[in-house]
């Protein structure tokens, strides 16, 4: 008999893990997706960027599948036709009190497998990767790469229902309640019987994880990331991407310069704590989510450790002038008036634990039937197909 599966969320992980289902004939899948399109929070707002594994400590499930994913999602692209473009990272230690975690990066790289890298000690070889960047020194990913997640996302989708498996839009889960060896999921429209369901939820997966009775830890703290465009007549002030060396106290990478598929330059993100899961602005505001996560256990340790960066950031998040101050750093030559309007934003759906800690890795809980992806933040795009290959294998036989 057939086993009926359900994938909570449409986002690029939940279609990737339905493609994965569907190619092995594991099932009849279902994907259940609470909005009108797919791929409408994490994956429809981030910079695009296919990482080739330059920061994940080693022996990592991100550092393990980031390597994978990142292969198969340029097979994926190259089979589909779509954009998949090696413009290279350079990251770079703007002065001598970076070299430290300069060489941690690059240690982290090498253990990682990451294809190519260059570690530069001279400013002119600097300068012939990216002549408008300062630094005295930097590591070089040529390999590092910009996709249309969306559209990734949307083929994928593709090939799901051509295999026979159903992408069901505005069908929002309410309810899972788990029956002997099967689980009732109940939406606004329906009420069905599952074999097996997986949770993809992205910055609900917490919430829907609760309605299975799962631990609410950890729990998802939402955090906005606003971007800048740089005006398409400076645009050759970055020939590809410039990153910093990212504080190893902070999950968040810091202000970067992102060339993108349609080759408009991003600035950003920065790393503000969002009013909302959903929230891509300061007017976005949910009480229920904001006291939830001022209420969290975790909420006072961690905002003992991370106050000073967290008014840093927010500053520059509401002051022009502060976030410019963070970019011109990297790009000497950078004007205020080159940052032309903003680009949007998007929310991180970050763990957190009642201790207060931030989850780093992928995260995977079971309870019954039913799998829950409770961390999946940064390289999840980038290895999107080698997370459902790992789900598949650790987790749905």
């Amino acid at each position: 008999m057939t086993r009926k599966i359900a994938v909570v969320g449409g986002g690029i992980v939940g279609t990737a893990l339905a493609r994965e289902l569907v190619r092995r004939d594991l099932g009849d899948v279902t994907v259940l997706e609470k909005e009108d399109r797919l791929a409408a929070h994490q994956t429809g707002h981030n910079s695009g960027v296919v990482h080739a594994g330059l920061y994940y400590a080693p022996g990592s499930l991100k550092a393990r599948l980031c390597a994978t994913g990142r292969a198969l999602l340029q097979d994926f692209c190259a089979e589909k036709g779509l954009p998949f473009r090696e413009l290279g990272k350079l990251v770079v230690a703007v002065d001598e009190s970076e070299l430290r975690a300069l060489a941690e990066i690059e240690r982290r790289s090498r253990a990682n497998g990451v294809p190519d890298l260059e570690r530069i000690d001279d400013v002119g070889r600097l300068r012939e990767i990216e002549p408008h960047a300062a630094g005295v020194a930097a590591v070089h990913s040529p390999r590092t790469a910009a996709v249309d997640y969306p559209a990734v996302t949307e083929a994928m989708a593709d090939d799901v229902r051509r295999a026979g498996g159903r992408i069901v839009l505005r069908e929002e889960v309410t309810g899972l309640r788990i029956v002997g060896p099967r689980v009732r999921v109940t939406t606004a429209g329906t009420d069905d019987v599952y074999d097996r369901v997986v949770v993809c939820a992205g910055l609900q997966s917490d919430v829907v994880a609760r309605l299975v009775g799962a631990d609410p830890s950890p729990r998802i703290l939402p955090f906005r990331g606003e971007y800048w465009s740089l005006a398409p007549d400076r645009s050759d002030l970055v020939h590809g991407m410039i990153y910093p060396v990212p504080d190893p106290r902070f999950p968040f990478l810091g202000v970067h310069f992102t060339r993108g598929v349609d080759d408009l330059v991003h600035v950003g993100p920065n790393a503000v704590p969002a009013l909302a899961r959903e929230g891509y602005g300061w007017s976005a505001v949910s009480l229920r989510d904001t006291w939830g996560s001022l209420t969290w256990p975790g909420a006072l340790p961690l905002a003992r450790q991370h106050w000073r960066m967290g008014l840093d950031e927010i500053s520059a998040s509401l002051v022009k002038s502060r976030y410019y101050r963070k970019a011109r750093r990297f790009v000497p030559e950078l004007r205020p008036d080159d940052l032309v309007a903003r680009a949007g934003a998007g929310v991180r759906a970050q763990a957190w634990g009642r201790d207060g800690a931030l989850l780093d890795d992928f995260a995977v809980d079971t309870v019954g039937p039913v799998t829950l992806v409770r961390n999946a933040p940064s390289p999840a795009a980038t290895s999107s197909m080698a997370i459902a290959q790992h789900l598949v294998r650790e987790h749905l036989r």
